[in-house]
């Protein structure tokens, strides 16, 4: 064997990522939100970049001046109601007015609609204060959290006098707030509806458990009252609000709202794709530094004047192919999953990243990043574009996507006879029946998925 150091030439090939290429897909994938910062952050520092405005920005004035003579001013001014002075245009009787009244700019939290009431109901400083207190130490659900004892150490009044307080804004709205417990919240909602029936306190005090599982059996039996009885106190106190405080939510920013990447719109018998202009706006090259670049004799103003054009035109060049990127995934989608925007859920497929990508010609990672995040309003309602990829089994039929098979699970369960509920294992023999083969294991998994409980718990008496 022989060492030593040589020079040799060898012809290799490399995927070599450049910054453009990185920016490309990291655009990709962006969600709209993440977009628009970015694109901020991008024309802070590019003076060249700027939103395109398809408004004309320029007009000729006689052009506007014979455009006026060409307005019938009777018949514009016949619009106007003789009352109001507003414009009486035509409405379709379907469309809902949009009203600012219905906008609302601020709601109040629980802490606030609580003081509210303390102010209103005690009068008392001491009192006030403790109840102050008491309500600064209620969480979002409408529990107090702080042991009273230790908020009697800590204000130096007595055990007894913060019990008093305590009770009084357990009177309060939401009914149920200021309890220490789930027990001590509904029983504080039972008074309130003047429930008589001491069985359902004591329901509520020893057999919640058995509640949440459906045990009627066991309640009825020891607590000698019929089954049927048991049944409807159990589902009135189903009826009571385990977490009062939830009504409230807050400052309105705690709302959170989606703008859709895509628009799916039926037309004329066919579906037409509109990619949201809001979600990835349109740029272009400012007009005035583009006429400074080409007119300019300072070769430092060329200088970077050229190297922040060459950056945004890459930047714009990235975002047409993410909206390209975008749309072909799309109408890719909307080839497999036609019957789906038909028929629904119940006629959802199987469908992989993979068949996408090679149904576009992409990688499948490219389709990943295409569909991360993004949204799409359709006919039937808003969607992750994720939605549409899912998992299936092969039938009789063909393939059937999991989506399919849970809405088929949930109108057997929606169907079943209450006295008879349908268990795991007869939902996978019926779908047996109609050349589905899952096992009762799968069922089970399903319908935890959909939060649907079991078919112990589903019985009625």
């Amino acid at each position: 064997m022989r060492l030593g150091y040589d020079l040799t030439l060898e012809q290799a090939q490399k995927l070599v990522m450049t910054p453009e290429l990185r920016q490309a897909i990291q655009l990709l994938q962006f969600t709209s939100q993440e977009l628009n910062q970015y694109l901020e952050n991008e024309m802070e520092i590019n003076p060249l970049l700027e939103v395109k405005n398809n408004s004309k920005e320029h007009e000729n004035i006689d052009e506007i001046e014979s455009k006026n003579e060409e307005i019938d001013w009777e018949e514009f001014l016949g619009n106007y109601d003789d009352i109001s002075y507003t414009i009486s245009s035509p409405r379709d009787k379907n469309e809902k007015e949009v009203t600012y009244d219905n906008f609302v700019t601020h709601s109040s939290s629980l802490k606030e609609h609580l003081l509210l009431q303390l102010n209103l109901n005690i009068c008392d400083k001491i009192d006030r204060l403790i109840g102050k207190i008491i309500i600064e130490s209620i969480d979002e659900n409408g529990y107090l959290v702080t042991p009273i004892d230790s908020l009697a150490e800590d204000l130096h009044v007595s055990l007894e006098r913060v019990e008093k307080v305590l009770l009084q804004i357990q009177t309060f709205d939401p009914v149920g707030v200021g309890a220490r417990d789930l027990k001590e919240c509904l029983i504080i909602q039972l008074k309130d509806r003047k429930i008589d029936d001491e069985n359902a306190y004591r329901i509520v005090e020893d057999y919640l458990e058995d509640v949440a599982h459906n045990r009627l059996l066991k309640m009825s039996k020891e607590l000698g009252i019929e089954l049927k009885k048991v049944q409807d106190i159990c589902d009135y106190i189903k009826t009571l609000e385990p977490k009062p405080g939830r009504c409230f939510s807050g400052d309105v920013e705690e709302v959170k709202y989606i703008t859709p990447d895509i628009t799916l719109r039926y037309l004329d018998g066919e579906y037409i794709i509109i990619l949201n202009d809001i979600t990835a706006p349109r740029l272009n090259i400012n007009r005035f530094y583009r006429e400074l670049m080409s007119k300019s004799d300072d070769p430092n103003i060329i200088e970077f004047l050229t190297d922040k054009l060459n950056s945004a035109m890459w930047v714009i060049k990235s975002i047409e192919q993410r909206r390209m990127t975008i749309y072909n995934v799309v109408e890719s989608i909307l080839k497999f999953q036609k019957d789906f925007f038909e028929r629904g859920e119940k006629a959802l497929k199987p469908l992989t990243l993979k068949d996408v990508a090679d149904d576009i010609g992409v990688h499948e990672s490219t389709v990943s990043r295409a569909t991360n995040g993004k949204y799409i309003q359709t006919p039937r309602g808003l969607f992750e574009l994720k939605y549409f990829f899912t998992s299936g089994v092969t039938s009789g039929k063909g393939d059937v996507s999991a989506t399919s098979i849970k809405a088929m699970i949930r109108d057997l369960i929606e169907k079943e006879d209450p006295k008879k509920p349908l268990s795991d294992q007869k939902i996978s023999n019926i779908l047996k029946g109609k050349s589905i083969s899952i096992s009762r294991r799968t069922v089970a998994k399903y319908r935890d998925e959909m939060d649907i409980p079991s078919s112990s718990i589903r019985r009625r008496y």
